[in-house]
């Protein structure tokens, strides 16, 4: 798909030079893009902002193309600077609540595992406190749980899974940390739904002079629920079920149709329209409906896909000790690990696996309390430890067992090109040692859906809560409506750009929170030891 061009007039210039104007509309996207910016049109040199275009000469001063502007800010979002401050609120929160990750996770999980599968009750406007999880879960268990992490380990050597192990152990009270803090300053809406999140927090307990920041958050998280949370993941359904037709013989691509001007697979508008109709009917039904739905949606792929991965992982037990043996050793050196640097330093390895971590638990960035806020649960304390729970099933769990079952599948002789990106090409053939070609490329198809899936139903409340509080309740209608319709449109277009811009969008959301974070600590802290210095809150449940 070409990026729709509109031909200006020509302007002429002393060099006698040709220069004609090309204008990008909206988001310049599609496989045809210099620098995943404009067009180029003859010799001219063209710099986009926006919906803006310019045109200079070929001798003229070099301008930055928006897609170049974008790559350095999500360098900087997603950078060693923005990750050294995630991963250090986390140690210092670790530090100021006594480690409970460590000190107190068999309370967490006997407060949170232990209860999930008892019958809870929750009342208008709120969701039982295994409903919050799960939407929280639902959000942050997506693709990068599979092609993420493959990824992740590609770039930056098997040590990677434990640098992204040691950010998800900072990162579950970072987790814990934010959720406390929503159920503290949560608040009523209009329709008598509970609402909370850094934005609330920010208002209610750093004040209303500090209201600003929380605008900002909201400004950045409704913007990039479009991408991060619809149309990139919407588009990875759709390419996951294009590929996974083929694999059996069809062939997607000789059925096409004309949508908004590119030849577009039938099939991925039919996949479109029916995520849509599906979306729509879980957003417009509110917090309620979303708890419903995913209270079932999560726990079922999430087995499905640690099921397959156990198989796998089971099924090379005999090299299981030279994983661990290549995680370890990777960490620190990623020669002794793989045989050979492939220009892999310790900092990459660092980088890669820290950022994998960060990105797929999405400690910090302030998304998952915002559905933690809506929860029946009336204690800070006892809701947090859910916080600490998503973490380890999102990163300790599902992450884990995306590395293990690709390195089992290296060690038993699955062809990785280290130092390279990688997608879920490299995790299916691993998962095809085991299971066959078509079987294998099915599972991993199959997870990648129900994970895309999940991400875009938890990703739609975090967007309308955004916008709600930006500009209310009832304007908040127009916003889902506009999520959805951007669901088919996800499912056809080449997003590039898209997802680079959510991306960072993404990444800055944390800057907000984190100050917020560091700002109410004390809260936090208070709550804390007032939780566990009350013996009714340790006595051994009968």
């Amino acid at each position: 798909m070409r990026v729709p061009k509109v031909q200006g007039v020509r302007t002429p210039n002393l060099s006698g030079e040709r220069t004609e104007w090309v204008f990008c509309v909206g988001f310049a996207v599609a496989d045809h893009v210099f620098s995943h910016g404009c067009a180029f049109r003859g010799r001219a040199r063209f710099a986009s902002v926006g919906f803006f275009g310019a045109a200079v000469s070929e001798k003229e001063r070099k301008v930055m193309s928006f897609g170049d502007l974008v790559a350095k800010l999500d360098s900087f979002a997603w950078g060693p600077l923005m990750l050294i401050l995630l991963v250090g609120t986390g140690v210092y929160l670790s530090i100021r609540v006594g480690f409970i990750q460590f000190t107190r996770f068999h309370h967490a999980m006997k407060n949170t595992v232990g209860k999930m599968f008892r019958k809870q009750q929750a009342g208008s406007g709120e969701v039982t406190p295994f409903q919050a999880v799960t939407t929280a879960l639902a959000a942050t268990v997506g693709t990068g749980n599979i092609a993420g992490v493959t990824g992740a380990i590609a770039v930056g050597g098997p040590g990677a899974v434990f640098w992204m192990w040691l950010s998800a152990l900072f990162g579950m009270v970072t987790k814990y940390s934010e959720v406390v803090l929503a159920i503290k300053f949560r608040e009523r809406n209009d329709k008598g739904d509970w609402v909370g999140g850094p934005m609330y927090y920010i208002k209610n307990g750093l004040g209303k002079s500090w209201t600003w920041l929380g605008s900002i958050f909201c400004v950045l998280g409704s913007l990039a629920a479009f991408g991060i949370g619809n149309m990139t993941q919407v588009n990875t359904i759709a390419s996951s079920i294009n590929n996974a037709i083929d694999s059996f013989g069809g062939d997607t691509g000789a059925n096409t149709v004309m949508f908004l001007g590119q030849n577009t697979p039938v099939s991925s508008l039919v996949i479109g329209g029916l995520i849509a109709v599906m979306v729509a009917l879980v957003l417009l039904g509110g917090i309620k409906r979303i708890g419903s739905v995913t209270e079932k949606l999560v726990p079922f792929m999430a087995v499905i896909y640690i099921v397959a991965a156990l198989i796998v992982i089971f099924a090379h037990i005999n090299v299981i000790g030279k994983v661990f043996a290549m995680i370890f050793k990777g960490a620190f050196n990623a020669q002794a690990a793989i045989g050979g640097a492939f220009g892999i330093t310790i900092m990459k390895t660092m980088q890669k696996g820290i950022g994998r971590g960060v990105f797929s638990n999405e400690a910090g960035l302030g998304s998952a309390p915002m559905a933690h806020a809506a929860s029946s649960e009336t204690n800070p304390v006892k809701q947090g430890f859910y916080g600490i729970f998503e973490v380890f099933m999102d990163t300790i769990v599902i992450c884990s067992l995306t590395a293990l079952s690709l390195l089992c599948g290296v060690c038993s002789g699955v062809d990785v090109t280290w130092g390279e990106s990688a997608g879920t090409e490299l995790i299916a053939a691993a998962f095809s040692t085991v299971f066959g070609g078509k079987l294998g490329s099915l599972i991993i198809a199959v997870g990648i859906t129900l994970f895309a899936l999940s991400t875009v139903l938890g990703w739609s409340l975090y967007g309308t809560r955004c916008f709600e509080y930006l500009f209310g309740t009832r304007a908040s209608v127009g916003y889902k409506i506009a999520f959805v319709i951007v669901v088919v449109i996800g499912a056809t277009l080449k997003l590039s750009l898209v997802w680079d811009i959510a991306d960072t969008l993404n990444g800055f959301m944390a800057i907000p929170n984190l100050i917020a974070l560091l700002a109410l600590s004390g809260v936090v802290i208070k709550l804390t030891k007032e939780y566990f210095s009350d013996s009714r809150n340790l006595v051994k449940e009968r």
